[in-house]
């Protein structure tokens, strides 16, 4: 080839490749630093392997990346010292948009070249997204090749020409455009920095020497090298001000595929929500994205740390990431890795688990719900609290309560209280018929029930105030109510004639045998409708359970002495109804405002 200089078209197939460049290639400009350093340490990184098989004899010297700002000349200048570039590998690689210099060399250096990024193709270009003009000078490391600088406006049009350069390497200059100007502050590209090469495996200087990266990050090393403290440590490193993990999970495997990583279990005291976005995906060091949903099992995303996968592609969608074969298969091993740590934690140390169980709920439940091997897996180690704080496996509270807790229809019944001082006459009462009851007041117990419900035959869980206890755990048939229509219809308005007026509430009136030690009155709260209610809240989709009045049951025991009485008496007997709803109005939490007023006055003239 001439080395005189030489003005061509780039080889592409439409005229209008840089607009789609600028606007569409990447999601985000500021990713351009991030394709431009990566293939700094791509060049750097050859250079080495070259060494390293004997064909590059000289001496590597410094191999320090460098970038700087001229803001006078409104540049931005990214430096090698690699393999730099020869006029024949300029006009294949940079004038022939889509060839990969990367894949080539991988090609010839396959067992040599571990720690090649790889598969730009159209990294350099990036550059165009942020800049009017962009500048290469370069000087190959083969010793009779010219340096050349070659030059393009952003259009299909460029320059190339020998040149004098200092030393092997390459220099990218970037003419930074004027609705780019944010690119030439010094601390917003220290911050890019630090977001996409904080772990290159070359070190990178800013402005001088300020070196922003390690080269040798924690998840790179043997776990058998390291302490509980150095996992603590780069744990803080990544999550200042964050207290100690639970515990974590080093991933290394080399076959079918190559991932390392470090998965930390975070102490949880907030919503999902929070919690989310916290693990940062790596392919061969460079930052990828912290947007894992898709790419890692979604209860996963709760967990913190690090994912490195050579398999995992930079590319510019996720949508694209999600739908790689890799990827998907990734996701599959780190969920059993995963699996495989928590039973091995359960079994080895149950007290430390029992311990850790409050913050460990909600990635355990999370999983079962939403992942179906995961789910398998976790049956050995989920654990279920009754409110006497004792922690149970599944199968070992099943063996607790199936004697006692089967109905007529022989279906198994886990009563629970989501607040036990809420819910404390409720519970007393299933005490009082020796039942266990559970504490489900988790953000997602509801939704944990339902999985387990579906997925377990003859198996229901009730809230112990969902009907009145005789009914949660039928033993038999209840023993039938003889009222006449009239009488009924005259007692219904009786005690509906003394309900306060609640906003969005409706009450049903009902009437039951429950013996004369039983509660007078009380109201209880339709299960499935209650939950559905709850879990609207959580979930948009079903905000028509929201708009649903809450509808509440209140039971009249027809055998208390005090219920005979007004049965007997109807005509007089409205204060004293007044007084059992508002108890157990009260008893529910449910008594508010002017009617509490009233019922207080009552009491204290009935005193």
């Amino acid at each position: 080839m001439s080395t005189q200089k030489q003005t061509g078209h780039i080889g592409v197939t439409t005229e209008n490749i840089f607009p789609v460049i600028k606007k569409f290639l990447y999601s985000d400009h500021e990713i351009f630093l991030r394709e431009l350093v990566s293939n700094a340490v791509d060049a750097t990184q050859k250079l080495k392997t070259l060494a390293s098989v004997g064909e590059f004899k000289g001496e590597l010297g410094d191999t320090t990346i460098r970038i700087s700002v001229n803001e006078k000349k409104k540049t931005l200048t990214i430096s090698d010292r690699g393999v730099g570039l020869t006029a024949e590998e300029i006009e294949k690689y940079i004038n022939q948009i889509a060839f990969s210099s990367a894949n080539d060399f991988l090609d010839k250096y396959k067992d040599k070249a571990e720690s090649i990024i790889g598969h730009f193709g159209l990294g350099f270009y990036s550059a165009f997204m942020v800049s009017k003009k962009v500048e290469i000078i370069t000087q190959s490391w083969q010793e009779d090749a010219p340096a050349m600088k070659w030059e393009c406006d952003g259009s299909p049009e460029y320059t190339m020409s020998e040149t004098k350069k200092d030393g092997r390497g390459t220099d990218i200059i970037l003419y930074i455009d004027d609705d780019s100007k944010e690119f030439l502050e010094k601390h917003r590209i220290e911050g890019l920095l630090r977001k996409y090469c904080r772990f290159l495996p070359v070190a990178i200087a800013f402005e001088e020497d300020n070196i922003i990266n390690d080269t040798n990050p924690l998840w790179t090393r043997k776990p058998a090298e390291l302490t509980d403290e150095d996992y603590i440590k780069f744990y803080k490193e990544l999550y200042p001000f964050s207290e100690d993990p639970l515990f974590w999970i080093h991933l290394n495997v080399d076959y079918p595929f190559n991932l390392t990583g470090i998965l930390y279990f975070p102490k949880v005291k907030t919503g999902i929500d929070l919690q989310k976005n916290k693990i940062q995906l790596y392919s061969n060091q460079v930052y990828v994205t912290d947007s894992v949903e898709g790419i890692v099992p979604e209860f996963l995303t709760l967990l913190h740390g690090v994912i490195d996968s050579p398999d995992i592609p930079l590319n510019v969608s996720r949508s694209y990431l999600q739908a790689d074969s890799n990827v998907k298969k990734i996701s599959t091993y780190i969920t059993k890795k995963v699996a495989d740590r928590l039973e091995e934690i359960f079994k080895n140390d149950r007290k430390q688990w029992e311990e850790k169980w409050s913050s460990l709920k909600i990635f355990i439940e999370y999983g079962m719900i939403t992942d179906e091997k995961f789910y398998d897996r976790a049956l050995k180690f989920v654990l279920l609290e009754d409110v006497e704080k004792k922690l149970y496996t599944l199968d070992e509270y099943k063996t607790l309560v199936s004697g006692n807790q089967t109905d007529k229809e022989n279906s198994l019944i886990y009563l629970y209280t989501t607040n036990p001082a809420e819910q404390y006459a409720y519970i007393d009462e299933a005490k009082e018929k020796s039942y266990d009851v559970l504490v489900m007041d988790g953000q997602l117990d509801n939704h944990f029930m339902n999985t387990l419900e579906q997925k377990s035959e003859k198996t229901r869980f009730v809230r112990v105030d969902a009907d009145v206890m005789d009914n949660l755990i039928k033993k038999g048939d209840n023993q039938e109510v003889k009222l006449t229509e009239e009488e009924r219809n005259a007692l219904v308005e009786l005690f509906k004639s003394v309900i306060p007026p609640i906003e969005k509430t409706d009450f049903i009136v009902g009437f039951e045998h429950l013996g004369e030690k039983g509660n007078p009155v009380t109201i209880t709260q339709n299960e499935f409708m209650r939950r559905m209610k709850e879990m609207a809240d959580m979930q948009p989709g079903l905000s028509f359970y929201g708009d649903i009045p809450m509808s509440y049951s209140m039971t009249v025991n027809l055998d208390a002495p005090v219920v005979k009485k007004i049965e007997a008496n109807k005509e007089n007997s409205k204060e004293t109804v007044g007084q059992l709803v508002d108890l157990a109005l009260l008893s529910n939490g449910l008594l508010k405002g002017e009617a509490l007023s009233k019922f207080i006055k009552r009491s204290l003239e009935l005193v």
